[in-house]
């Protein structure tokens, strides 16, 4: 082999190379594997041309150019305080935080710089405006519904820049310490009036379970004494029944039944076991007794 002849061989073998390399740059620069998490903005010419999803993408080499790799991740906003006046002119300070993901990375790379500083910057803003709506006891107790409120303002507020607010977050409101010892002191008196309150309506309550006691034990007293009565009445029309329908024998039969009664009672007495009675007494209940055995 001549020199001419290797000198050409040489060159045809550096062609060779050269056109292999080209070949797998042109290769290289086709292709475009995305992660899952992010997405690439390709421009052609300076323009933006596509927006490549996660796995394999094919662009045109030398023509597209990936300018931004954008994170679609959730992202935090590094907690910010914002001092803000309620309703009723309280200063408070409110700690926020706030969570986004990235949903149209065209927007967002050409419509906004600084994504972070612009939410936060929005989201003061939207905080002062709400709680300037609110007193103070309504930016305590409702929360949940100022959290609500603020997340749909900053989501209208960032729509045109791509970006999806997931989650906004309240951490904290601050008082300065003259309104919490303001706070704290209406906070007593109120429990002192509560408990003034409760002692009151417990007397109150004594008293009222005090007077029922006294007119249950009243009508329980009239009921005993009407049925008492009802029950004299109708022993007297009996009596007067028996008057009625037999006359006189049933009268001497009462007559003899009380005495009876009343012998009874005498004989029972402590210290009266010895009894003495004229003879015509004893007639008077030897006739008793043949009536009481008569009535029998």
């Amino acid at each position: 082999m001549t020199e001419d002849q290797f000198i050409g061989l040489i060159a045809q073998n550096i062609v060779y190379l050269a056109a292999a390399i080209f070949i797998i740059v042109v290769i290289l620069k086709g292709i475009r594997i995305v992660p899952q998490s992010e997405k690439f903005v390709v421009e052609r010419f300076g323009r933006l041309h596509a927006v490549l999803g996660p796995g394999i993408n094919f662009i045109v080499p030398f023509l597209d150019v990936v300018r931004h790799k954008i994170s679609i991740l959730e992202r935090q906003l590094p907690t910010a305080s914002q001092d803000a006046i309620t309703k009723d002119n309280v200063l408070v300070q409110v700690d926020t935080s706030v969570f986004y993901r990235i949903t149209d990375p065209e927007k967002t790379v050409y419509r906004i710089r600084d994504v972070d500083g612009a939410i936060s910057t929005t989201v003061a803003g939207i905080v002062r405006a709400e709680i300037g709506k609110m007193d103070l006891d309504e930016v305590q107790s409702n929360r949940a519904q100022l959290i609500s409120t603020i997340k749909a303002s900053v989501e209208d507020a960032v729509d045109n820049w791509g970006i999806e607010v997931t989650r906004a977050e309240i951490l904290d409101v601050n008082l300065d310490q003259a309104t919490r010892d303001a706070m704290l002191q209406q906070l007593n008196a109120e429990r002192e009036r509560r408990a003034q309150v409760t002692k009151a309506e417990g007397a109150k309550r004594a008293v009222e379970l005090n007077a029922d006691a006294e007119l249950y034990a009243a009508e329980q007293t009239a009921k005993a004494r009407r049925i008492q009565a009802e029950a004299e009445a109708y022993a007297t029309e009996v009596v007067a029944r028996a008057i009625a329908a037999h006359g006189l024998e049933a009268a001497q039969y009462q007559v003899a039944l009380k005495q009876v009664e009343a012998l009874n009672a005498l004989g029972n007495g402590a210290g009266k076991q010895t009894i003495v009675l004229p003879a015509n007494a004893l007639e008077a209940f030897g006739d008793a007794f043949k009536l009481l055995k008569g009535g029998k």
